[in-house]
């Protein structure tokens, strides 16, 4: 009698599952929300890998085959292919303000690097590794190309018609802010939870 009633009733098996699938009183993340969220930051990284390297490849070939050459026609007079040297920011704007635009594209960087930690989503992740990409692509002719660190001229080649000169960096980086844009009108945070307004 004395042992019933000096035992402990077993907690039920609900509320141990919902301590284990709950981040602890510290603030930290349960030990299988962490390899998630692990996973989206390799997801943010790989995406902006291959954004940069594509960018960065397709630089280098234009440079080499294109630059100084007659523009090639690829549709029509839709779409064509024309080399050229930008020293503004996406799009030709801005051709004054070169330093800024490297500052900010070395900001962007930061802020993003910065938020990978919080990063539960993977739609945020793709969106956050498309901006990642295109600003280190852009950033890195910032740097390198003539005339001179920090105030390197983007390499621009793809040209539709009655649009401006642009490449495969700014492509990254519209498409990630046009993502971007859709998940907070849908409700979606960086973290992975979802809110209506």
């Amino acid at each position: 009698m004395a042992e019933a009633e000096g035992a402990e009733e077993p907690a039920p098996a609900d509320e141990t599952v919902a301590s284990e699938g709950t981040a602890a009183s510290d603030g930290t993340a349960a030990p299988e929300e962490r390899p998630r969220g692990r996973r989206r930051i390799v997801a943010l990284f790989v995406v902006a890998l291959l954004a940069y390297l594509l960018d960065l490849g397709s630089k280098m070939l234009v440079v080499a085959k294109l630059e100084g050459h007659e523009p090639i026609d690829l549709i029509g007079d839709l779409l064509r292919l024309d080399a050229i040297r930008n020293p503004g920011a996406a799009f030709g704007m801005g051709e004054a303000f070169t330093i800024i635009f490297t500052c900010i594209a070395a900001a962007v960087i930061v802020v993003i690097i910065r938020l990978a930690r919080k990063l539960y989503s993977l739609p945020w992740a793709i969106a956050l590794g498309l901006l990642l990409g295109g600003a280190l692509g852009n950033l890195t002719d910032r740097i390198f190309r003539s005339p001179g660190v920090f105030e390197g001229a983007v390499v621009d080649f793809i040209a539709p018609a009655h649009f401006a000169v642009f490449n495969l960096a700014d492509s990254a980086i519209v498409c990630g802010g046009i993502l971007i844009v859709l998940l907070s009108f849908r409700g979606l945070d960086p973290d992975g939870t979802v809110h209506k307004d």
